[in-house]
């Protein structure tokens, strides 16, 4: 009868610890989120600055005027 308590205190004893692990880990899952959204933030304001900054290749070239080419025959270039 008595290893009856044993098993049974035990188990009270297995399930504090559990829940006390699981509310651990929820509040560090909390943490996490948190982190993630501020620098997802943060991350989003540092790209619309730079991009005030400095513009993409895209937009510099869009700035160019565009280059005309011209095809020029080799026989019509002289040898020296």
């Amino acid at each position: 009868m008595e290893w009856l308590w044993l098993v049974a205190g035990s188990g009270w004893l297995l399930a504090l610890v559990a829940l006390a692990s699981a509310r651990r880990v929820s509040r560090r899952l909390a943490q996490l989120t948190e982190q993630y959204w501020e620098l997802k933030y943060e991350h989003g304001e540092l790209k619309a600055r730079v991009k005030a900054i400095a513009p993409t290749p895209e937009e510099v070239a869009a700035a160019q005027p565009p280059v005309q080419q011209t095809f020029v025959p080799l026989s019509s270039i002289k040898r020296s």
